[in-house]
């Protein structure tokens, strides 16, 4: 088996993953590249390098067809989208546990929701909103509430006025419910008539997953941490690293 390391930007830190093959035998982080090294005690001549490199334009295969040193993030053109590599990982790990896994992705990365639209084993499109950074701004609360969820997802046009009202009532879990409600609006698009895999930090999605069940959509609830080790092996398999 190959022995490689996977390593990369993880938020404000540094990821480090010890590979022997497509098996994860140890993460760590910190602070930088080279006190993730340290930290990880591993000896292996090859790395990926997890962001780095250009983005790969949509629609993209969710993981690059031939092998390389890096495994960069995903852009796309219109609208203007950014897409990090952890989110390809993550991806990846979903759909080797779910083989031929079509829907919609929404992943919770650093502040930010994507919506990503996967075919045949493809990122197709995204969108993305900025919610989480809003809602920390502004004060909201989790869970959201439900009827705040309700009252934007149906009148999206007036989130200003839903926020104000909510402002000089104290209810920080209402900021939260009418800014989600406004996303869900926006994103119908992609969760309208789709099933919808939602990732996020240790499985908790509060309030999403049960707003976009209220509307009749097929949810799956997944961690990025369960799927880390899954997206690793399968980055392992696409270049060749397994053997």
């Amino acid at each position: 088996m190959t022995d490689w390391i996977a390593i990369g930007r993880d938020g404000a830190q540094v990821s480090a993953h010890a590979m022997r093959g497509a098996r994860l035998i140890q993460s760590v982080r910190a602070a930088d590249e080279s006190g993730a090294l340290t930290a990880l005690k591993y000896d292996a001549a090859q790395q990926v390098r997890i962001g780095d490199g250009a983005p790969d334009p949509l629609p993209a295969p969710v993981l690059p067809k031939a092998a390389g040193a890096a495994l960069p993030g995903l852009a796309q053109k219109t609208p203007p989208d950014v897409i990090g590599a952890r989110v390809r990982l993550w991806i990846a790990g979903l759909l080797a546990r779910q083989p031929g896994w079509d829907g919609v992705v929404c992943a919770l990365e650093d502040g930010v929701n994507h919506w990503i639209q996967i075919s045949a084993g493809e990122a197709v499109s995204t969108q993305s909103f900025l919610t989480p950074r809003l809602v920390a701004a502004l004060g909201g609360t989790a869970p959201p509430a439900p009827e705040a969820i309700a009252d934007s997802l149906s009148r999206p046009e007036r989130l200003a006025a839903h926020l104000r009202v909510a402002e000089v009532s104290n209810r920080p879990d209402a900021i939260s419910g009418h800014l989600l409600g406004a996303e869900l609006a926006a994103a119908r698009p992609y969760w309208l008539g789709q099933k919808v895999a939602l990732i996020a930090p240790d499985g908790a999605a509060p309030g999403l997953d049960a707003a976009l069940r209220d509307q009749g959509v097929p949810v799956e609830l997944h961690s990025r941490e369960s799927l880390l080790a899954d997206g690793l092996g399968a980055l392992a398999r696409a270049f060749e690293l397994n053997d």
